[in-house]
């Protein structure tokens, strides 16, 4: 496969979707070719709506088709490891909207099928293949500001539709699962490391999810993280980095335009600038790295071991703020 050009197939009409669309249309190694919906109408208008060439009126029907080499995956949580463990067995490589499942057991169980069929399959953390993630990466792990002594984030917005999928517990919703994610698996990357104690604070509104969590992971008696997510707060999506030498701030950590500028400096010194340049569509890193994965066998830049941790690192949180105390991991 190593001059193919990979098929990729929608699964669902999702919103999310609009945002994948564009780089698989930049991409030359990568081509939307179709699209599935449980209602034909609806597929055959969405294809109208985007351009593409084919449409499937269910799920089964899409992954059935050997034309297709690769699903993305942006269904409701609770349907993630359910259909990306199809696709697999079906013969696809699975792209999986984060959060990749919502159980550690479903992990384990998308691992076993990606193995045994030896398909590819990535969590779609699109924010981890971009310029300012890795050259952030690349300043802590250059001892740029020191050793790592606290990251401290947020993502929230403010969300006033009953009716999301979001807020559906039923779907496994919440803000944590939702926004809160990256905030934790950003600190997990930099730190470099797994927490071994977190802390969390819930606030469940009437959909019976959190719709604000506040909470705390600690890696080792010198190194914590703190993070907020909620959907009744203003939008933010910043990241701080706080070294024993000095510190970096990221105020658009999670969805980074071309131009994205940092700040770093040392103890008490002036921040200074830093100009991060970014690819056009900011998707488009999570599809050249499933190419890169697929055709030439480089491993994915988030492996399943790196999902697993992010969801046993939320689960741990869920629970402390179930029992009010801190759980050990």
């Amino acid at each position: 496969m190593t001059n193919s050009i990979l098929r990729w197939g929608l699964l669902s009409t999702a919103r999310i979707n609009r945002s994948l669309i564009p780089p698989l249309g930049a991409s030359p190694r990568n081509k939307l070719v179709a699209v599935a919906s449980r209602e034909r109408s609806k597929a055959e208008a969405y294809a109208r709506e985007w351009g593409i060439e084919r449409t499937f009126d269910s799920y089964e029907a899409m992954l059935a088709d050997p034309d297709i080499d690769v699903i993305y995956n942006p269904l409701p949580n609770s349907l993630h490891a359910e259909w990306t463990i199809k696709a697999l067995r079906a013969g696809k490589h699975v792209l999986c909207e984060k959060p990749l499942t919502t159980r550690v057991e479903d992990v384990d169980a998308i691992a076993i099928a990606a193995n045994e069929t030896g398909n590819v399959v990535a969590e779609a953390f699109m924010y981890r293949h971009h310029p300012q993630t890795l050259k952030v990466k690349a300043l802590i792990d250059e001892g740029a500001i020191g050793e790592v002594r606290l990251v401290r984030g947020s993502f929230t917005f403010t969300l006033t539709d009953p009716a999301n999928v979001r807020v559906n517990a039923d779907l496994h919703g919440g803000s944590i699962w939702d926004v809160g994610c990256y905030p934790i698996s950003y600190a997990r990357t930099m730190v470099g490391a797994e927490p071994v104690e977190v802390e969390g604070m819930q606030f469940v509104g009437a959909s019976g999810v959190d719709e604000t969590f506040v909470g705390t992971l600690r890696f080792s008696e010198s190194t914590y993280a703190q993070f907020d997510s909620g959907f009744h707060a203003p939008f933010r999506m910043n990241m701080e980095i706080v070294g024993s030498e000095g510190l970096i701030v990221i105020p658009r950590a999670f969805k980074p335009t071309e131009h994205e500028t940092i700040y770093i400096g040392k103890a008490g010194d002036q921040l200074e600038p830093m100009v991060i340049e970014g690819p056009e569509h900011l998707y488009l890193g999570e599809v050249e790295d499933m190419y890169d994965a697929i055709v030439h066998g480089a491993p994915p830049r988030i492996s399943l071991s790196d999902s697993r941790n992010n969801v046993k690192t939320i689960l741990a949180l869920l629970q402390s703020a179930h029992e009010r105390q801190p759980i050990r991991l």
